[in-house]
């Protein structure tokens, strides 16, 4: 297998989420049209996810590409010890790089620079396939940063990124309130179900389920949750623009005011650092 066939296989597995994507959105368009739920609302809140496209595709193409290149050329000029390209090893690409995200998306969680990006995805009152496209614009250089163990362990740059592409591919399907509970799936697979939890702002639902392709990782590491009662989607925080630049940059006022009320570094230390919801203790 060479690099050119494993970017081929890549773009048909993205291709075929999106295109399952589409069915999925299809079928929550026609149920919420019978149901008479296709309200002005609705749509402005898909207008306002699908706009976040817009500041990532800039960030990806006049800052990632650059990166992206650093990445190839760090890889093959400093790393001698890289495995083939064949089907063993991107079966095992995809599994690292599942494990990666978990990892990558439980510490976005917990580090509020990271969240400031993150919390973009999160911020939508509403569960559907467009909220699978909301994020944030430099969410990309956290994932960019947190797959290069992936290198040293001696993937290629070309297994790296086919990992990270299934494992983002396949979160577009799970991001439904159409789909049910799908049986003993639930025992190893990450499905609406599971992921209805993670977007959840139940405090029994907050952070849980981060799991992208298998749901094991959350079993094994303490953040599983199953589904029981609905959960009531968006951030704990009072979040319900439908505009689309406050939905881009909808963290970013509150951290700046933060910062400049801070007291010294080690202030500053903990509002960039720390947890979301970090405050300095109170001096006396």
């Amino acid at each position: 297998m060479n690099p050119d066939i494993i970017e081929s296989l890549g773009t048909n597995i993205d291709d075929a989420f999106f295109i399952i994507g589409i069915v999925i959105l299809t079928v929550e368009i026609a149920e919420s049209w019978f149901k008479g739920n296709l309200g002005r609302m609705t749509i402005l809140e898909a207008i306002a996810s699908a706009s976040t496209q817009i500041p990532y595709l800039l960030v990806e193409i006049f800052i990632m590409t650059g990166a992206y290149g650093v990445f190839y050329v760090f890889a093959h000029s400093s790393i001698d010890w890289m495995f083939e390209i064949n089907w063993t090893t991107a079966a095992l690409a995809v599994l690292v790089a599942d494990f990666t995200y978990y990892w990558e998306h439980r510490i976005a969680h917990r580090v509020r620079i990271l969240w400031t990006q993150h919390a973009v995805h999160h911020s939508s009152r509403d569960f559907n396939i467009i909220t699978a496209v909301r994020f944030g614009p430099l969410e990309s250089i956290w994932s960019l940063i947190a797959h290069i163990p992936m290198l040293f362990l001696g993937f290629p740059p070309e297994l790296v990124f086919f990992g990270v592409l299934v494992v983002l591919a396949y979160q577009t399907w799970i991001h439904t309130e159409t789909i049910g509970k799908l049986g003993p799936l639930e025992w190893v697979l990450n499905t609406p179900s599971h992921h209805r939890v993670h977007h959840g702002s139940d405090r029994k639902y907050l952070d849980k389920n981060y799991g992208a392709v298998l749901i094991i990782w959350d079993r094994m590491f303490g953040s599983f949750q199953v589904e029981e009662e609905t959960p009531y989607y968006g951030l704990t925080t009072d979040f319900d623009s439908k505009n689309p630049i406050k939905v881009w940059f909808s963290e970013l006022p509150e951290l700046g005011r933060d910062l400049k009320a801070a007291k010294g570094a080690r202030d500053v230390g903990g509002y960039m650092f720390g947890p979301p919801g970090w405050k300095p203790k109170e001096r006396g």
